[in-house]
């Protein structure tokens, strides 16, 4: 295959033609325009991050173990963090050692090392349809084939993975309140999906950046749980403390931890230890379990002030119908606009008027549908929400 040019004496790899920038990102620079209301970002909300906390913690460790926490680190991470993943999974049905665990530069990085590991050019990988933007992103550089699986309310249909997924490298799933369509796996579901792939010998990524934003009820216990030989988990810190400490964790079966180890060698010789040391200060004693709940009570708030608008202000019935659900937790609505509405033509309109959001079209790795919108709740205060939803309906009336 011919190399690429570009400027000057450089020769781009083949494979960048398959990296684009995140559509998201390139929306999210809209919103720095004066009174424009973003539902776009998926951010958590500045004012959930415990700044204190972190503070206090970052003073003990510097005082404590200075030299340890500024010097290079082990690149499995650091192991009490590790030994409090492995027990807080164990608290969630999924038993494991803390030697299976991998702490990564953020989730996004475990996705970049199981493509590393398990994807070559040309090999098949089962997505979900939509799925999440960044997973496509980060397993497009390895230059595989994706393969939508159809999926309904609750997610990917077993007949379908048992149809679609022999001889693919991996399935990947986000069974709670999923990025983007704000759904989840029921336990059911779950076992379903995990007997289906363990029949037809196809591997699960099961990435949960979400699962602890729950509002009305806890999720089923991980897939994991019910295949972890065939299973590689995600985790993160992003969503629960600070998305800028870069901070996730991969869980692998023995049959691959190595790989995926070499691979974060490789990349970037391991997560920052001060970082590492710092989270487990804030975490080690319970915080969490204080911290989260309050998490949960203003997202949740900001979800029924979403649906409120949405219902106040997007027909529900007739040829201009919008059809969403409401989602149990996360940070995402997904919203299905009338036939033959693009969203991204809807997008510069609702811009004019003020509130952002993000197309559906890149979150499909298949055949998009193009009238389908996500809108994120959590940085946007109730009224502003309201404010937004009732903008991005004047916006939707202008269209043919």
């Amino acid at each position: 295959m011919n190399a690429r040019r570009a400027a000057g004496p450089w020769h781009l790899a083949a494979r960048t033609a398959r990296m684009n920038p995140s559509v998201i990102r390139e929306i999210l620079k809209l919103t720095d325009r004066p009174g424009i209301i973003s539902l776009a970002g998926g951010l958590p909300s500045p004012e959930t991050f415990p700044a204190e906390a972190m503070r206090v913690a970052a003073d003990r460790v510097l005082r404590e173990s200075p030299r340890e926490a500024l010097q290079y680190a082990a690149s499995e991470g650091y192991t009490p963090l590790r030994e409090w993943v492995a027990t807080e999974m164990a608290g969630q049905g999924l038993r494991v050692d803390a030697s299976q665990v991998l702490i990564t530069t953020g989730s996004q990085q475990g996705l970049d090392l199981v493509a590393r590991a398990l994807v070559d050019a040309g090999s098949r990988v089962v997505v979900e349809s939509p799925t999440y933007l960044g997973a496509l992103q980060a397993f497009s550089a390895y230059e595989p084939e994706f393969t939508p699986i159809a999926c309904d309310g609750e997610g990917p249909l077993p007949e379908a993975l048992g149809r679609d997924g022999a001889g693919a490298r991996f399935v990947y799933v986000l069974p709670n309140f999923q990025n983007p369509s704000g759904r989840s796996i029921g336990a059911v579901r779950r076992a379903e999906i995990a007997r289906c792939a363990e029949a037809i010998g196809l591997p699960i990524v099961e990435d949960n950046p979400y699962g602890e934003l729950w509002f009305d009820a806890p999720p089923a216990a991980p897939i994991a749980a019910r295949w972890p030989e065939g299973t590689i988990y995600l985790g993160s810190f992003s969503k629960v403390l600070a998305p800028g400490l870069r901070l996730g964790y991969a869980i692998a079966p023995p049959a691959v931890y190595a790989e995926l180890l070499q691979g974060k060698q490789a990349a970037d010789l391991h997560t920052p230890g001060f970082n590492q040391r710092l989270v487990h200060e804030v975490i080690r004693d319970g915080f969490l379990k204080e911290h989260v709940p309050t998490i949960r009570a203003r997202y949740k708030a900001q979800r029924d002030a979403m649906q409120a608008a949405l219902l106040a202000h997007l027909p529900t019935a007739g040829p201009r119908a919008c059809r969403w659900s409401v989602p149990g937790g996360g940070m995402f609505f997904w919203v299905e606009l009338p036939a033959g509405i693009d969203a991204e033509a809807l997008l510069p309109r609702a811009v004019e008027r003020g509130v952002a959001f993000v197309p559906g079209t890149p979150f499909f790795a298949g055949a998009a549908r193009a009238n389908t919108m996500r809108l994120s709740y959590v940085t946007v205060p109730p009224e502003a929400i309201e404010r937004g939803v009732r903008a991005l309906a004047a916006a939707l009336e202008t269209m043919p």
